[in-house]
């Protein structure tokens, strides 16, 4: 028999909640683990309860003791007989996945069985998991769970650039990580806001554009936006030195977490420029925001910061961003063109992509690998880059198809710098609307891509990106509850999520981020509606919910505030031709938060063929060519719900074709605008008619009136009453006059 090292250890008090607020199974572990099997009794963690594992184990059962509050823990010698909790090495016959663990708890022990001191981890957190969501206290119910990742990479990219975060935060931040077993920390260090990583051969880096002259990323940004040195009283920032970060790395590897550093290049890089202009194409400070890559003074710089990077951070990868690069300054610059010339590219992209195959021969010098947001792609990718997918998933399903690794992240699953409920309800945020479930939908193995590539998906990683995020308190906020929703989506087999189990057992999880002071986002009690049109039929299923648990919802069917002597929303219901749906949730008779209304309508162009004369954005396709004459109206939160089509750079122009001359009387489209992520009203929008699709007249224009100074999410009806004349072809054109993306609703026609 194997030595055993034995520690004993006294249960930390916990917060007593009344039973009754106990919902679902007893074992509501998130991340949704591969098997559970619940069996009756409990293990009474108490004052007689040890803790003992076999040598190779004992750092985590210390781990253990200490992060369940078990502060007090002496070495004891003989056997144990029960009331133990047991940290043992399993075999393969026992755990096949290395980063896998088996919990048995039974009510005179608790054994967590794994090969390797990750899977240790994991299922250690399990445990503390399940001692903090029962309702009272040092009760553990009794099962066994047999858990394994589906993916390797589970990952949170934290920025502290824009927003600066203590190092007693980074911890805190990495527990709860660890908690829910996400085990990738992608710290982005640098960017213009500031440079927060101590670089001993460039102090000024640090010293100079550490701190920067205004208090929010806001102010700043809409500012000269230049820095403060270290010391100025009117400062604001702060950076880590690397005695600092060293901590960090080994805080993170004690609970399974790997700390992946960002050093923004080419892009990204005005911090630098501030305090090392003769990187820069003009020379001049607070003039570029791109290193120059005709300078071999940049390749130099970029090494040297990068050794002592190396130094620090033990990771496999490096990231290095790739991302958002300007080009115009390369355009211009003598320096970047004779290396264009040189080197035989053939523009400024395949210049980037040049700087990023040099950055990588480096890397794979110092035996790293080099890792870059999906820009990296767009000049030919570096040899042996692994690619971070953000813009869509597009990028990430061309890099699989090349052989090489990938990372998913997209926007419209992975921000959490996004809304996840009513902006009116929220503290500001960049924009986009992204919510619980939301996050939970999302399978990072793209179903477009080969089934032989889903191998090069690694897996998946949550962004905070920090300009709206100033406090440790708002950034608890953004990240809970959709963090342990992002890790049930990295972690359990696709066919072991379902989200109203996750629901369930996300309600015990209240309970333990209260537990542990996590500033988390409330569940949200509005309202949404989901429909179903037959068009043949004329009707409409309707459905209601609710990130609330088991919510009372009473619905009108003629736009009149609901009562609780209204109709009880008990499942899906129909409605035939046209009505006015309201509904709200209510708790103790009375309306918990505003109604929500929608308007069930089958207009003409419902169904209809549309044509589309100019393309929709190809990372907003909606429902493709149908969104537009669906019958489903878009949301009031986010161009994101699938019902938003979105028109890139372009003018929206389309002919939708009414299959037969009809009498058009009146013709709406609503349009949104939210200028943080650069969406825009239309300048104006036009109404042309057509018998034989060909020869259009124009018969009416609306001039928009929201001004690109409100920068709120607003919605615009562009409504539009006709003459009746006849016609086949209603044609839709909409000038997108500034260039970014416009978002359109149904085209609603009489």
């Amino acid at each position: 028999m194997r030595k055993l090292k034995y520690h004993i250890a006294l249960l930390f008090a916990v917060l007593i909640v009344p039973a009754s607020a106990q919902t679902g199974s007893r074992v509501a572990i998130i991340p949704q683990p591969s098997q559970v099997i619940e069996r009756p009794g409990i293990f009474k963690i108490d004052r007689s309860t040890k803790i003992k594992s076999e040598p190779i184990f004992d750092r985590i059962a210390s781990l253990f003791a200490m992060q369940s509050d078990l502060k007090t823990f002496a070495p004891i010698s003989g056997n144990v007989n029960g009331n133990e909790i047991l940290f043992s090495l399993a075999g393969k016959d026992i755990v096949a996945d290395s980063a896998g663990y088996r919990l048995m708890i039974t009510p005179g022990k608790i054994t967590i069985s794994a090969r390797t001191t990750t899977g240790a981890i994991n299922g250690m957190q399990s445990l503390l998991q399940l001692i903090l969501l029962q309702p009272v206290k040092g009760e553990v119910p009794c099962a066994e769970i047999n858990d394994h990742p589906r993916f390797g990479y589970r990952g949170v990219m934290l920025d502290v650039s824009r927003n600066f975060f203590p190092v007693s935060y980074i911890k805190h931040f990495l527990d709860l990580m660890s908690l829910y077993k996400m085990n990738k920390f992608h710290w982005h260090l640098t960017d213009g806001p500031g440079w927060r990583l101590e670089i001993k051969k460039y102090p000024e880096l640090t010293s100079k554009t550490a701190f920067r002259t205004h208090r929010t990323w806001k102010e700043w940004w809409d500012s000269p936006r230049h820095y403060s040195t270290e010391g100025d009283p009117n400062g604001y920032g702060g950076y880590y030195t690397q005695t600092e970060a060293r901590e960090i790395v080994a805080y993170a590897k004690q609970r399974g977490i790997t700390v992946i550093p960002e050093i923004e290049m080419p892009g990204h890089s005005d911090e630098v420029l501030a305090v090392f202009p003769n990187l820069s194409c003009s020379g001049k400070p607070f003039k570029n925001g791109e290193l120059c890559l005709g300078n071999d003074s940049t390749f130099i710089f970029l090494k040297n910061v990068l050794s002592e990077v190396i130094a620090i951070f033990p990771s496999e990868y490096i990231h290095v961003g790739g991302d958002e690069a300007d080009q115009s300054a390369w355009k211009t610059c003598p320096k970047c063109q004779k290396r264009i010339k040189d080197e035989k590219l053939k523009n400024e992209s395949e210049l980037q992509s040049y700087g990023i195959r040099r950055i990588e021969q480096f890397l794979i010098s110092k035996k790293r690998k080099l890792l870059g947001w999906d820009e990296i792609l767009d000049g030919g990718l570096a040899p042996a880059a692994t690619v971070m997918s953000w813009r869509g998933e597009q990028g990430g399903i061309t890099a699989a198809n090349m052989g090489h690794d990938v990372v998913m992240t997209p926007g419209s699953y992975c921000y959490f710098d996004h809304y996840q409920a009513d902006p009116a309800t929220q503290p500001l945020a960049i924009g986009g609307y992204l919510t619980v479930e939301n996050v939970y939908s999302y399978e990072p193995v793209p179903a477009e891509l080969d089934p032989s590539r889903a191998k090069f998906i690694l897996g998946a990683q949550a962004n905070i990106w920090t300009e709206f995020i100033p406090t440790t308190e708002h950034l608890d906020y953004m990240a809970f509850p959709r963090l342990p929703a992002m890790a049930e989506v990295t972690w359990s087999e696709k066919g072991n999520r379902n989200y109203e189990n996750f629901k369930t057992r996300l309600q015990s999880h209240y309970r333990l981020l209260q537990r542990l002071n996590v500033n988390y986002c409330r569940p949200s009690s509005r309202l949404e509606v989901g429909t179903k049109f037959d068009n043949e039929a004329k009707k409409v299923a309707v459905n209601f919910k609710s990130e609330q648990f088991n919510p009372v919802i009473y619905y009108t069917l003629d736009g009149s505030e609901p009562t609780t002597a209204s109709y009880l929303y008990k499942g899906n219901f129909e409605v035939s031709g046209s009505a006015i749906v309201s509904a709200a949730i209510f708790e103790n008779g009375l309306i918990k938060d505003k109604s929500v209304r929608l308007e069930v309508d089958f207009h003409k162009a419902i169904g209809k063929k549309v044509t589309y004369n100019l393309p929709y954005s190809k990372n907003y396709v909606a429902q493709k060519e149908q969104t537009l004459v669906n019958g489903y109206r878009g949301g009031s939160l986010t161009y994101g719900d699938g019902q938003w089509q979105g028109f890139e750079s372009n003018d929206m122009d389309v002919t939708i074709d009414l299959e037969k001359s009809d009498a058009v009387k009146s013709l709406a489209i609503s349009f949104m605008q939210q200028t943080g992520p650069g969406v825009y009203m239309p300048d104006f929008v036009e109404v042309s008619l057509s018998d034989n699709g060909k020869d259009f007249r124009k018969v009416k224009t609306i001039t928009n009136d929201i001004p690109l100074t409100q920068t709120v999410l607003t919605l615009k009806n562009f409504q539009f009453t006709l003459s009746g004349e006849k016609a086949r072809y209603v044609r839709v054109f909409a000038k997108n006059g500034q260039k970014g993306f416009l978002f359109a609703d149904e085209v609603i026609v009489y």
